[in-house]
């Protein structure tokens, strides 16, 4: 199964391709979709778009897992993330791919083991799980790849694929 992980932004959106087959990975790419600082919302969100589809019919996924928004103090912040990520989840779905979607708990459960587990220790694993060369540059590329690990340990598994059938 091919699955495409993503770590929404509107400066900067993570990405990851990973296959997973008999309980292996391989890493297929990974790397960033980034959109300049002053420029408009509807541009940023336009690229993102853009860039989202063009990795979809570049890799042609199966399922694409997507990190749920996660509100801290900044509300602002918070809304054009969402935003971005609402363009994501449109994509795929034009596109006819499943999306999943995972909270940072699940992803740093699945990854490290410890859902409360530091930024660098997930950098840690998916950098061993997938034996990359060194550890995947912006922090956001390896949060996607993460995400598509975690999509690849719980979201494969038949009881999750009976639950996203309802």
């Amino acid at each position: 199964m091919v699955i495409l992980g993503i770590d929404p932004g509107l400066a900067i959106v993570g990405w990851g391709v990973v296959e997973y087959s008999g309980s292996r990975f391989r890493t297929l790419g990974y790397g960033s979709i980034e959109t300049p600082a002053g420029m408009a919302t509807e541009r940023r969100l336009s690229l993102i778009y853009d860039g989202v589809q063009q990795l979809i019919e570049t890799y042609r996924p199966e399922h694409v897992a997507v990190e749920e928004l996660f509100f801290n103090t900044n509300q602002t912040t918070g809304i054009r993330v969402a935003e971005a990520r609402g363009v994501i989840i449109m994509c795929a779905d034009r596109l006819g791919i499943k999306v999943f979607e995972y909270t940072p708990l699940q992803v740093k459960q699945s990854v490290v083991g410890y859902g409360r587990a530091e930024k660098k220790q997930v950098i840690t694993m998916v950098t061993m799980l997938l034996g990359l060369p060194k550890p995947p540059k912006p922090d956001d590329t390896a949060d996607a790849l993460a995400i598509a690990v975690c999509h690849a340990h719980s979201g494969t598994s038949r009881l999750a694929e009976y639950y996203n059938q309802r």
